[in-house]
Order: structure tokens, then sequence, then C-alpha cells
């Protein structure tokens, strides 16, 4: 992704460019407008950044326009955003400002709340929406791309420090540089043929790199704009699409199932949207999209951290992400012995016959973009051990190379010595007609290994009907033996995480003791019954019996 410069320079065309370039709301500025704005922020931080420290800024803000506006300041001064996760709380929030060692804070009003009483010492809090903002801004109005900068800029200056999903232990700050970020913005505006006409819809968060790498990166490197929603909110979508004039977006998570399961109306169609880009729609979904909006979804896969990509390229087969990024040399391995798997064969109707022997972890052997995690060395090693880069996710491989994923490597179930992925279940139980949102993960078995659990989501209106149930169940062509659901959890709405992932480390940890109606299949022959006081009671007594922990 190299050998296209750098963000700063990205950001420098702009100047003299007049057309829209950002929008917000009834807020539209133009391209010289936004890189005059990012001069002026740029000076800002020369002052403020204390001289031989690290040049770094923490950004917790909602998707304003105060947020890339940061981003292109940081470019031009050679320094590098943290964003910070607005869902963190107390200590850990705390932890995560001062591990960036960034002596400045941009928030906003909104986000005050929680901040206080937090220990952040040496750090300056700047609250963009207020006049002391405005006034400490002023001064600086008449600056110039390049008049201020805090470090020298080039391809591998610092630009980004994005946090992982902090899932399990504190969360990672991986590096990106201006580089890597600027390449990665080419890459994907040639991939998509993104032009300087186009409007990109920014929806997801942008502390996290989905919304950064993928959308910001690839309007900026075509001189397309942009578009931003505070939040995401599916009832809002399509308006939001019709009054911006957006013709791409991306999604993670769960979004997609959020949009499927709003009322449908006999405009549906009626926008510019002509593509959107991201991971974990799955087959099922992305049909239904195209279908009822006329959008095509491309799944693709990448990390903040670059390790590793896939392509989708012609003839990608149904299910499949695609193959290898040419730079990559991917394998699929067993996670213990680096043993490549056996390819995967499939049934008749397109089933996996032999998960258990071609599921593995996807390594990239070749050399690696993976820049590092700040102040982080454990961490570095374990993702690179080998020599290889270790993605942290699930995949199985066909016999021509194309790519499926089954999910994290923490989402693997063992249910009667077989190896399952979740994520594969995820997708067969998303073709129920009832479901807007589906949910796999595993519980202790009373004896030995797992039982799968399923939490779902119905549609409005929806009642669980455990008769049907069955019936779409056994109806599925490629649902393993062990596959099936021995609970199943229903909710009125999927917990999510900020960045729209399944909340999965909350559904794991709370299991089949939780609120809510649990149906339990106790004899697994699908005779689901609800689990009431005397079935749980029973139920953990057998887990007593075995000595096994909850």
């Amino acid at each position: 992704m190299r050998g296209t410069g750098t963000v700063a320079e990205l950001v420098r065309r702009q100047w003299g460019d007049h057309r829209p370039a950002l929008k917000h709301g009834p807020t539209v500025l133009s391209h010289h407008q936004v890189v005059e704005g990012a001069a002026a922020r740029a000076a800002l931080l020369a002052d403020l950044l204390p001289r031989g420290g690290v040049p770094h800024l923490g950004v917790l803000l909602d998707n304003t326009p105060e947020f890339p506006l940061w981003l292109s300041a940081a470019a031009l001064a050679g320094a590098a955003v943290a964003g910070i996760n607005p869902t963190r709380r107390g200590p850990e929030l705390a932890r995560d400002i001062l591990h960036t060692e960034a002596p400045v804070l941009i928030t906003e009003r909104s986000h005050l709340p929680l901040l206080d009483g937090l220990e952040l010492p040496g750090v300056r809090v700047l609250v963009t929406d207020t006049e002391a903002y405005a006034a400490l801004l002023a001064p600086y109005a008449g600056a110039r791309p390049g008049d201020a900068v805090v470090a020298p800029v080039g391809a591998d200056s610092r630009m980004l420090l994005c946090f992982t999903s902090g899932s399990t232990g504190a969360p990672k700050a991986a590096i990106c540089t201006q580089g890597r970020l600027a390449g990665a913005g080419a890459s994907l505006a040639g991939h998509f043929g993104v032009r300087p006409d186009d409007v990109h819809y920014i929806c997801m968060p942008m502390f996290h790199g989905n919304a950064v790498l993928a959308d910001w990166a690839p309007a900026l490197a075509a001189g397309a704009a942009i578009a931003l929603r505070p939040r995401f909110s599916a009832s809002a979508f399509l308006d939001d699409v019709r009054a911006y004039g957006a013709t791409y977006f991306t999604y993670v998570g769960r979004a997609v199932q959020y949009l499927l399961a709003t009322p449908e109306r006999p405009d549906d169609r009626d926008h510019p949207l002509r593509l959107g880009f991201g991971t974990e729609a799955g087959a099922v979904d992305a049909a239904r999209f195209r279908e009822r909006f006329g959008v095509r979804l491309v799944e693709g896969y990448g990390s903040s951290e670059g390790g590793a990509a896939i392509r989708r390229t012609p003839g990608t087969p149904p299910g499949a992400i695609g193959r290898a990024a040419p730079a990559d040399d991917l394998a699929v391995v067993d996670p213990d012995s680096g043993e490549e798997r056996a390819p995967a064969r499939f049934g008749p109707s397109g089933q996996l016959l032999n998960g258990d022997e071609a599921i593995g972890e996807l390594v990239n052997r070749g050399p690696t973009p993976f820049e590092g995690y700040w102040r982080n060395p454990e961490a570095d090693a374990e993702r690179a051990r080998r020599g290889w880069y270790w993605t942290g996710d699930l995949f199985y491989r066909d016999a021509d190379g194309f790519l499926y994923f089954a999910g994290r490597t923490d989402d693997r179930l063992r249910v009667d010595s077989e190896n399952l992925a979740a994520a594969m279940i995820e997708h067969i139980l998303a073709r129920w007609e009832e479901a807007a949102a589906t949910a796999v993960y595993a519980v202790p078995d009373p004896v030995t290994g797992d039982r799968v659990m399923a939490a779902l989501a119905l549609r409005a209106g929806a009642v669980f009907d455990p008769a049907a149930f069955v019936a779409f169940l056994r109806a599925q062509p490629d649902l393993g033996t062990k596959m099936a659901p021995r609970f199943v959890r229903i909710l009125d709405r999927m917990p999510v995480t900020a960045t729209n992932k399944i909340h999965r480390v909350a559904l794991r940890r709370e299991g089949f003791r939780c609120p809510g109606p649990v149906w339990w299949d106790r004899h697994g022959d699908g005779s689901y019954a609800p689990l009431d006081a005397e079935g749980l009671q029973a139920l953990l007594a057998r887990y007593a019996e075995h000595g096994r922990q909850l």
C-alpha cells in the first residue's frame, strides 16, 4: 500500500478546490474550507504540544466535522490521532486516554460527563462546541498548510492509533502510518472506482478503523465528499442518503440487519446509493439488501493492524470473501501446530462437509504491513509469532484458493469432539425469516466441551414458535448434526459494541442464566421448551455433579 505518498499531501491537494467536501446536517464545507480549518488546527496544535513530547492527540468525539478536521490537521502537523471510544467508562476510559500519552484531548460537551472524576494528569481538554474553543482557534485562522509541524511529515509518520475492541484484556492501540493510510485510501478508491463527484456516507464511528481507513481515506484520495452521521441510525439511513446524495457507505457488524429490519417502503430503491463495503453481513442478508434497496454489498477483509487483506475478484463464489491480496501469502493453519489445514469440501447445496479439518486461523506468511501496537511489545510478539502475522480470525479455503470467513478464534466451539465455527451457524440461522439478528456462542457442556447457544432478535411483531424453528432447522441442508442450538435466547434487540458488532462477550458471560425468555432442547432432539426455574436448577445440578464451572 506504500508508494502513494502521505495523507498530508492528499490534504494539501484540496487547497483552492471550492467543491463541496464535508456535509453534516445543514453545514457544508468546501475542500478549500476543510484544508483551511485543518491548517488552523495544526497551528494551534503546534503551540499546545510540549516540545520533545510524543506528537499525539486524543479525539473523543461523535462523527462531527471536528473529527475529520482534526484528522487532516494531524496529518499536516505530523501528529497522530488516537480515537477514544465513548462507550468506555471510568478507569478503563482513563487508561485508554493515558495510554496514548496524548497531552491534548479533543471532545464535545455531550461527552464531558464521561470525564468527570477521572485522573488525567498532563492532559489538556478542548471542548469543541464552546465559545472558549472558538476563541482559542480564532488567532490561527490565517494559517496555511505546512506552516506548523510538530514532527517530520513522511510516509513513516504515525497517523493513527486505532484501539482494538478490547473484548479480552485492555484494548491495544494499533499503529497506522501516513503512508499506509494514504495507500489504503488510494487502493480502495481505485478498486471501487470512486469519483470526485461521489459522496461517502460515514455512519460508522470514526474512532474505529473502519470509518477512517475504508470511508474517509478513499474519499480523500479521490477528491470525493463525505457526509457525517453522528451515530448510526437505521431509521434515518435512507433519509440521510437522499439528503446528502450519498453513493457509498461502509458497515460493520449488524448494521445491515438493522437496516433490513426497518419497515419496507415503496421508495426503498429511490436513492443514489450504489455500493456498501464492509464485513460480516453474510450472504443471505447481502442478497436481501440488494433485492430490497438495489445496492450491492461487497464483503471485504482487513483490520486496523493491516496485517492481511483479502480482495474480492470476479468469479468469487457465493459466501466467499475472495483471495489473498497480491502481496500476501495467506494460509489457513492449525492455531496450535501451524500446519496448513485441508481444503474445504462442499456438498451439493454448498454446505461445508469437513469443517473439523478445514477450519483454522488465517495467517500471513509473507511480508506484512503490520506496524505494531503502541507501547505493547507482548502484543506485537503474539501477533507476529513464528515470523507470520496471525489474524485471530477463523477461515477455511477451497481448492481454488478462495477464502471463507468462519469467525474469531475465540468464537470456536467444540461439541462432542467436533470443532465448529460460530459464524457458520449464524449464517444459517440468518435465513430464518423471523430473525432480524442472530448470534451464536459457546456455553459449557455439563460433562465436557461446549454446547451451542443462539441469541435471536426477532422481526417486529414476530413471536418465537419452537415448532416452526425446528422445522426451519431440519430444512437446512448445511446444518451439521452438532450445529443445532441447545439453548435459544430471545431478545428485543441484540447487544452491540460501539462499533456495531455483536457484544458476544456479554452474551457468553450471561449464558443461559440471563434475563428474558430462554428455550432449551433438553435431549437434543428438537423438543424445545422454556427453561424455567425448575429446569435451570436441574441443569445446574448436572454441572455441579461433574464439577464444571459456568
